[in-house]
């Protein structure tokens, strides 16, 4: 599933953000990767995504080398990922239901297919009555749901999220930790880059910690 061999990732002014970073997720684990602010991580999800190329080494995602993607097809790679934000990204003006939709609109899913795509997912986080509410008027809580939601709905084989408990209290967080955990025993691929050692003792799963851009721990496969 993801296959990093002495991968860097070299920012301007020679700043390393990783450095010789050698990891390998199989189908269906859950991993977190943990560190201090300013470790790597977001880089780790950023490079995972496309988003950013490595500067150097070989990076596997998919089965696709991340160094030979073309540009052109980034989009149609991105649409195996599920990605969970902290700030979750929902569009304010649009509601529950559209912003679940958007990834199938874009991707030009049958648009008869789309209500029932759109539900199984809202239901799946619980917000199925809430379909029609906007955003603004959710809590922090639910709003993560919703962004859950919209990176599920096209049933990507890896879901990655970013600090996605960062802005939520702890009952907040068991919950948002509970539908992962769902995910992941349905045979999602799952990576969580947190710093919320609560989570990670609890879920009991594979921990890879950066620090400084390099990998010093990992747990190896999960529990």
């Amino acid at each position: 599933m993801i296959q990093f061999t002495h991968v860097f990732k070299r920012y301007p002014g020679n700043f390393d953000a990783l450095r010789n970073i050698n990891l390998q997720i199989q189908p269906g684990e859950m991993v977190f990767i943990t560190g201090h602010s300013g470790a790597g991580k977001s880089t780790l999800l950023k490079l995972i995504t496309a988003i950013e190329r490595p500067t150097r080494g070989e990076a596997l995602v998919n089965g696709r080398n991340l160094l030979r993607l073309p540009r052109r097809r980034i989009p149609y790679f991105r649409r195996e990922i599920g990605v969970v934000f902290q700030d979750h990204k929902l569009l304010l003006d649009r509601t529950v239901y559209d912003n679940v939709a958007l990834p199938l609109i874009v991707t030009g899913t049958d648009e008869r297919e789309v209500p029932r795509r759109v539900r199984a997912a809202l239901e799946m986080v619980g917000l199925l009555s809430k379909e029609r509410m906007y955003p603004i008027t959710l809590s922090g809580g639910e709003q993560q749901r919703v962004g859950i939601a919209r990176a599920v709905v096209n049933k990507p084989p890896l879901l990655l999220a970013d600090e996605p408990t960062g802005n939520l209290d702890s009952a907040l967080s068991d919950e948002i930790l509970d539908l992962f955990l769902d995910f992941h025993h349905h045979g999602v691929t799952v990576l969580v880059a947190t710093h919320d050692w609560h989570l990670i003792n609890r879920a009991r799963k594979r921990v890879m910690e950066l620090n400084h851009g390099e990998l010093v721990r990992d747990t190896g496969a999960a529990a």
